[in-house]
């Protein structure tokens, strides 16, 4: 009689354990505690395109929440600590030396837009009136400064050192024929200080963010760049299903529409 009920609770207790196990299964994310997913962005174009991927994720019984962060750094500290789910904000260069740099365990996910860099003035009409000794106003963070000097030797301002790509630095100038004083800054504050310089290099969401339009109002702009943004997620969670089921909304058609529709040639899909 005791074998037959040992059997019994044995039998339950496999059943039961199956069954939380399928639950589990059934459900594939350890993100939606709270059966929210928490994007963090910062402000303009990534913003107003994930507030749109969350229009349609709605559709699917996935609550999307937007984060807005006022600069670079945030967001990827936010995301190690598990403050917010995922990220949608930055290119892989400055990803990867903020990993390094701080030890976070972030990691690419999947591509989205690329956003032109472009030089703007509030002074000039063209950059060949920049005055001799003028201040070019730049972003100060690793990745960014050296995409600005490449966009300045881009524009023949300046000439660096050959190789370096976007690991340059101020220190890495071998030309530059009008005594041009480079000047770092922090990249989201440069076009509240545009007027304080002779003309400086602007990351495009902050420029929009600004009521500039890389297009129209910038003096030369980033040609054929590279620098695509992406979408990152703690190393542990980059499998998850609703990490998928955002990319896959990402990257539909109906995104991409939104996207050439609402800016212009100024953020570009890159995927």
């Amino acid at each position: 009689m005791k074998r037959k009920y040992l059997l019994l609770i044995t039998a339950l207790l496999v059943t039961f354990l199956a069954a939380c196990g399928g639950d589990e299964e059934e459900s594939g994310s350890d993100l939606l505690e709270d059966g929210v997913l928490t994007v963090g962005v910062t402000a303009g174009p990534h913003e107003e395109i994930v507030e749109k991927i969350a229009e349609i994720a709605a559709e699917d019984d996935l609550e999307i929440e937007t984060v807005v962060f006022s600069d670079y750094v945030m967001p990827n500290v936010s995301l190690d600590e598990g403050e917010i789910d995922i990220s949608s904000f930055q290119t892989e260069p400055f990803m990867d030396s903020m990993v390094e740099e701080r030890g976070l365990d972030i990691v690419k996910v999947a591509d989205t837009v690329t956003f032109p860099m472009g030089v703007y003035s509030e002074s000039v009409d063209s950059l060949e009136d920049l005055p001799d000794g003028a201040t070019l106003g730049l972003p100060g963070d690793p990745t960014n400064s050296g995409r600005a000097l490449l966009l300045f030797e881009q524009a023949g301002l300046i000439t660096l050192e050959e190789g370096l790509g976007v690991n340059a630095t101020v220190n890495d100038v071998v030309d530059n024929p009008k005594d041009l004083e480079l000047l770092e800054l922090d990249s989201a504050q440069i076009p509240r200080q545009l007027g304080e310089v002779d003309a400086a290099a602007i990351n495009s969401n902050f420029a929009i963010e600004a009521g500039l339009s890389p297009n129209d109002d910038s003096l030369f702009i980033e040609q054929d760049s590279t620098f695509v943004n992406l979408i990152a997620a703690r190393t542990e969670n980059q499998d998850d299903e609703v990490v998928q089921q955002f990319i896959d909304i990402y990257h539909t058609d109906e995104v991409k529409e939104f996207i050439e529709e609402n800016f212009d040639g100024s953020v570009v899909p890159g995927w």
